[in-house]
C-alpha cells in the first residue's frame, strides 16, 4: 500500500471525527465522488493485516449507525470485497485477521433485521402472476394459456412471500455464516441502482473467486491467494446472480458474463437447482451482442414488450356482421321486386279450355281462372324464394307478354272469348 492512499484514509478518519452535526449531510453528498479515496479503502480492506483495517471498519459501521442515507450506501459498496476476506481468511482458518471484519457484518445485519423501534422486521415480496402483463414479459408471448377451473380460482390472485423475523447474532459461525452473508447480499441488491461501477465489478470479481476456488477452474481463471474451496449456499448464489444480472446492463457485460459462467459451474458441480434455473433463464434472455450502456447515466434493465394488437380482427364474423349481411340481402330483393313492377306488371295466366277441350260455362269460367290464379301466385312465390331463380325476373317477364299477346288473339272486340 502506497503512502499516498495511507494519507487519503488517515484523512479520511480524522475528518469525519471532527465534524459538526450540521455538515454531516454536504459531507455525505460529496464524499460519494472522492474516487482516489474510494480506491484506497478497497486497498486497505484487501490487507488484512493492515493497522488501518480495524479503524477503517469502525468508521463504515458509524457510517452506517448515522441514519444517513448517502453514508449508509457509502457503507454498502464495499459490502462484497469484504464479505469475500471474510471467508478467504476464514477458508485459511486465520479467524484472528477477520475480527473487525466480522464484527462490521455482524453489525449491519443486527441492525437491518430491526426496524426504528427495535421490533425485528418482517420483508414481504409480491410474486407477479403470468396472466398479467409487466415490464418483464407480456402473457401473449407466453404461449395459449388453458383456462381451467384452476386458472380462473387462481387469475388476479397474487402471491406474497415473507422473510422473517431473523434472530440477532453475536458471532458468525459455519451454521449460521451464509444465512447471515445471504440476508447482507439481499440488502446489498436492494440499493444497485445506487452502487458506482466499482462496487458492481468487485461483485462481479468476487463471485467468481468464490464459485471457482479450490477446483479446476481456478487453474484457468488464474486466481492466486487462496486455494481452498469455499462452501456456498443455494440461497447465497441465487443472490449472487440477482446482482450479476444488474450489471449486465449497465456497463459491466465482460465481468458479469465470466461471474455468471462460474455461478453455472458451480452449480452444476453442487447440483443446486434454484442457481442452475435462474443462471440458465438470465442466460437465455440475454441479446446475443454486448450492452454498451452508459455508466454515467440511467441505469436499468432493458427489456422488450411487444407491441399490442388488436384483440378482434377486422375480418371476424359478429353478430353485427351477420346482421348487415342481412340487411343488405333483404335491400337487393326489394330493389329487383321494386324494378319489376315499375317496369312491366304482372298479368296472371288464364287457361281459356280445360284438359278435354270442352266448352265451359260463366261459373266453371269463373271458378277455373280463380284456380289458376291461385296456382300462378303460388308459382311465382316459389319462384321468389328459390335463390338460384332471383336473377332470373327477365325470362317470367317475357312469357307472362307472350300469354297477354295469345288472349288479346283470342278475345274479340266484343269481350267473347273465341274458341
Amino acid at each position: 500500500m502506497l503512502a499516498v492512499d495511507t494519507g487519503l484514509v488517515e484523512e479520511w478518519l480524522s475528518e469525519f471525527k471532527t465534524l459538526p452535526e450540521a455538515s454531516i449531510s454536504s459531507y455525505a453528498t460529496n464524499l460519494k465522488d472522492k474516487s482516489a479515496l474510494i480506491s484506497s479503502l478497497y486497498k486497505v480492506i484487501q490487507e488484512p493485516q493492515s493497522e488501518l483495517l480495524e479503524p477503517v471498519c469502525h468508521q463504515l459501521f458509524e457510517f452506517y449507525r448515522s441514519g444517513e442515507e448517502q453514508l449508509l450506501r457509502f457503507t454498502l459498496q464495499f459490502l462484497p470485497e469484504l464479505m469475500w476476506c471474510y471467508l478467504a481468511v476464514s477458508a485459511s482458518r486465520d479467524l484472528q485477521s477477520s475480527g473487525c471484519i466480522e464484527a462490521l457484518l455482524l453489525g449491519v445485519y443486527n441492525l437491518e433485521i430491526v426496524d426504528k423501534e427495535g421490533h425485528s422486521k418482517v420483508l414481504s415480496f409480491t410474486i407477479p402472476s403470468l396472466s398479467k402483463p409487466s415490464v418483464y414479459h407480456e402473457p401473449s408471448s407466453i404461449g395459449s394459456m388453458a383456462l381451467t377451473e384452476g386458472a380462473l380460482s387462481q387469475h388476479g390472485l397474487s402471491r406474497v412471500v415473507y422473510s422473517g423475523p431473523h434472530p440477532q447474532r453475536e458471532m458468525l459461525t459455519a451454521q449460521n455464516r451464509f444465512e447471515v452473508l445471504t440476508f447482507l447480499l439481499l440488502c446489498y441488491n436492494a440499493a444497485l441502482s445506487y452502487m458506482p461501477a466499482v462496487s458492481l465489478q468487485s461483485l462481479c470479481q468476487i463471485c467468481s473467486r468464490i464459485c471457482v476456488c479450490g477446483y479446476p477452474r481456478q487453474q484457468v481463471r488464474k486466481y492466486k491467494g487462496v486455494n481452498s474451496r469455499i462452501p456456498v449456499s443455494s440461497e447465497f448464489m441465487v443472490q449472487m446472480l440477482t446482482g450479476i444480472y444488474y450489471a449486465f446492463y449497465n456497463g459491466e457485460w465482460d465481468l458479469a458474463r465470466k461471474a455468471m459462467d462460474d455461478i453455472l459451474y458451480r452449480a452444476q458441480l453442487e447440483l443446486y437447482p434454484e442457481p442452475l434455473l435462474v443462471a440458465n433463464a438470465i442466460k437465455a434472455s440475454l441479446p446475443q451482442g454486448a450492452m454498451k450502456s452508459s455508466k454515467d447515466g440511467t441505469k436499468c434493465i432493458q427489456v422488450e414488450i411487444t407491441p399490442t394488437s388488436s384483440r378482434i380482427s377486422r375480418n371476424a364474423v359478429t353478430s353485427m356482421s351477420i346482421r348487415g349481411h342481412r340487411w343488405k340481402r333483404h335491400e337487393q330483393a326489394e330493389n329487383c321486386n321494386d324494378a319489376t313492377e315499375m317496369g312491366n306488371f304482372i298479368i296472371p295466366e288464364i287457361s281459356v279450355t280445360n284438359v278435354s277441350g270442352e266448352k265451359t260455362g260463366n261459373g266453371e269460367k269463373s271458378r277455373a281462372l280463380a284456380e289458376n290464379d291461385v296456382q300462378h301466385i303460388q308459382g311465382v312465390q316459389e319462384t321468389a324464394t328459390d335463390p338460384r331463380t332471383d336473377s332470373k325476373c327477365m325470362p317470367e317477364i317475357r312469357r307472362q307478354k307472350s300469354v297477354r299477346k295469345m288472349m288479346e288473339d283470342g278475345i274479340n272486340s266484343s269481350g267473347r272469348v273465341q274458341f
